[in-house]
């Protein structure tokens, strides 16, 4: 499994869009592409960041889903309002709270 993680800067008065932008994609296309785990849209406090962390089955996986036009106007209209720092990445440990360990 791999693990995306896409950091977002964004004028504060487009957040809410490029926050929508993302969760449209998502949920339309992004979502339903074979392999796609899961994802986790996060809303920096300042208005000034939007992070998403993704995990996909392989490499390949996401790959194939990068290659599908279908979402790629919102990723379009996204770049108009925004710049991104993607990066990918492996897990190499989770921790849980000491009480679920047991």
């Amino acid at each position: 499994m791999i693990s995306l993680i896409n950091v977002f800067t964004v004028d504060p008065a487009n957040q809410h869009r490029l926050l929508d932008l993302l969760v449209r994609a998502t949920d339309e296309f992004v979502s339903r592409a074979p392999g796609f785990v899961s994802s986790t849209l996060h809303r920096g406090l300042d208005g000034t960041k939007v992070t998403m962390y993704a995990q996909w089955r392989s490499l390949e996986d996401y790959q194939a889903m990068r290659s599908d036009p279908a979402p790629l106007p919102y990723l379009q209209e996204a770049l108009t309002i925004s710049t991104f720092d993607p990066g990918m990445y492996e897990v190499i440990e989770t921790f849980l709270p000491a009480a679920q360990r047991a």
